[in-house]
């Protein structure tokens, strides 16, 4: 079911042109300059200091993150704390699993885009097309373009990945009506090594007053840094099953997570008595001691 509209997102309008050129191959950039800048160098630039700001010690990356989806203005700074932590794999990365929930379409299951490529300011982001037949058997798994279309969550975070890594291909997934299981069973598909990077994109809390939204968003910080996914609340996140997904697949690989950034739109950007919660996560393949800290 569609959910909730995410601070920046545009209004619920039909989009046709988009649909029609995503059906001639390359998905367009559908909230550039509303969510983030339009123009190629001043987008580039806008990464880069957003990176600067959260510039952190070389650790080992992590092997997959959570980062949140709203406007750059609101939820870039924690976006940034995620991407940072992969400058040491800069080289190494060469696919990105880039998963989030379904802001506008209602389907059932998980669905891949038919599109060979999603397009930013930034330039093209080839998609690995046989990544997405190898899970095409998967029960739950199909292709729907429309719901790829006008979602935001996956490509606001394109341009994070296209300055912090070389060259990549994203394997983009957004979910539906899922069970957390079925999420986990893609994601083990497309698990590899050290290859592939796991990119969840989820918001957290929504629309309390910032006292609420603490308290909520360090709950469910709490759960994912112990991957509990029964411990997150429907309401801690709206990318929950994506994120409970990714937590069963951490528990079965032995990852441990770090809580890398835990704002809202009103430390960022916004008004206080109605914020939007935003986390980033680090999940690492490494032993605990060498875990950024």
């Amino acid at each position: 079911m569609p959910a909730h509209r995410d601070r920046g997102e545009p209004p619920a309008v039909s989009a046709p042109s988009q649909v029609m050129k995503q059906n001639g191959r390359v998905r367009p950039a559908a909230v550039a300059g509303r969510f983030y800048p339009g123009n190629p160098a001043e987008l580039r630039s806008t990464v880069e200091q957003l990176l600067a700001s959260a510039r952190t010690e070389q650790r080992p990356a992590p092997k997959a993150l959570i980062a949140p989806h709203a406007g750059y203005v609101y939820s870039g700074p924690i976006a940034a704390s995620a991407y940072v932590t992969l400058e040491s794999a800069r080289t190494l990365i060469r696919r990105v699993v880039l998963i989030g929930p379904s802001h506008f379409v209602r389907f059932d299951g998980v669905a891949g885009s038919s599109a060979s490529a999603f397009a930013t300011p930034l330039g093209d982001v080839p998609v690995d097309a046989q990544a997405l037949g190898a899970i095409s058997p998967l029960c739950r798994f199909s292709t729907c373009d429309p719901a790829h279309a006008r979602e935001h969550a996956l490509e606001v975070q394109l341009p994070f990945l296209q300055v912090v890594l070389d060259d990549f291909t994203t394997v983009p997934l957004v979910v539906g009506d899922a069970t957390p299981g079925e999420v986990a069973e893609v994601l083990e598909a497309l698990w590899g090594g050290p290859e592939t990077l796991v990119v969840v994109s989820s918001d957290l809390s929504h629309y309390y007053d910032s006292s609420a939204a603490r308290r909520l968003d360090a709950s469910t910080a709490k759960a994912i840094e112990h991957l509990a996914p029964d411990q997150i609340a429907e309401e801690g996140a709206c990318g929950r099953l994506p994120i409970c997904g990714l937590l069963q697949t951490a528990r079965k690989h032995s990852l441990r997570v770090r809580t890398l950034d835990l704002r809202n739109s009103g430390d960022t950007s916004g008004p206080r008595h109605q914020v939007v919660g935003y986390g980033a996560f680090g999940f690492y393949e490494t032993p605990s001691r060498d875990i950024p800290r």
